[in-house]
């Protein structure tokens, strides 16, 4: 029998805890990962909602990979006689053990068949690797490259999929993952990982001064420009208007020395 304490160290809310112990299981599911991953409970459950479509005789009790596969193909095929659709990545995550698979699929089994909602739970996305987890330990704590991929594969994972790709696929999105918590770790705690700061990042930056020395050599090179009147243009650009000294006109006639030029040179030829 259940007893209502358990809702904290299993992480079901106390309605789930009482559905389940009114239906009086023939197992008490003492680690819900390890008892509900051959499918015996589960079949167990929709036995008391569905009596003619499950026969609790044609399933196994055990703990091997065969029996896990034979009771979960008979569930498939009554999920599919029933037209019910639970998600295939909680019944994966829960016969390979994956930690919280078993517990999301009884809430969500639980909202399935009593129609009833539980919010914290179908909102969540649903996350079976241990990423959480890994973040609330300190960084000499966390999983290495290599530890990640044993922690997130189960062995029953590749006996289940034997295909070489898809096992691939997953190893090489764990290391993904792996790297991108590096990095962020990196940019967050630079000390750690040795990592000098850039000359850029040395640099003293005092924009006060630098603005009143720039505006200071401005006036010093361009010494006739105005800046009392100012235009204010478009998307809040000022536009300064520049007063030029224009140069002063030439003070002889440009015609009359062209003439006495002239004339020279015809003076040189008769010479």
């Amino acid at each position: 029998m259940f007893s209502f304490t358990n809702s904290r160290r299993t992480g079901l809310p106390r309605a789930v805890l009482r559905w389940l112990q009114s239906l009086d299981l023939t197992v008490s599911p003492r680690h819900f990962c390890r008892d509900f991953s051959n499918g015996y409970l589960i079949a167990e459950i929709f036995s008391w909602y569905y009596p003619e479509d499950i026969q609790m005789h044609s399933f196994q009790n055990g703990t091997s990979l065969a029996v896990k596969l034979s009771n979960w193909s008979q569930l498939g095929k009554f999920f599919a006689k029933r037209n019910l659709k639970p998600i295939r990545e909680l019944i994966d995550g829960t016969i390979h053990c994956k930690p919280g698979a078993a517990e999301i699929f009884v809430q969500d089994i639980y909202t399935m068949l009593t129609n009833r909602r539980i919010k914290h739970i179908q909102d969540e996305e649903i996350d079976f690797s241990d990423h959480l987890y890994q973040d609330k330990l300190p960084m000499v704590a966390r999983s290495t490259a290599s530890r990640a991929i044993k922690t997130n594969i189960k062995l029953t994972e590749i006996m289940v999929e034997p295909n070489i790709n898809k096992n691939r696929q997953k190893v090489n999105a764990i290391i993904n993952m792996h790297l991108q918590r590096r990095l962020l770790e990196r940019e967050q705690h630079p000390e750690r990982f040795n990592i000098k700061p850039t000359l850029g990042a040395r640099a003293i930056r005092r924009p006060s001064i630098m603005t009143e020395s720039s505006n200071t050599l401005q006036r010093e090179k361009f010494p006739y420009v105005s800046t009392s009147t100012e235009i204010r243009g478009k998307m809040g650009v000022h536009f300064k208007t520049i007063q030029v000294k224009q140069a002063e006109r030439c003070p002889f006639d440009v015609n009359l020395n062209v003439g006495t030029y002239v004339k020279g040179l015809q003076v040189a030829r008769e010479i």
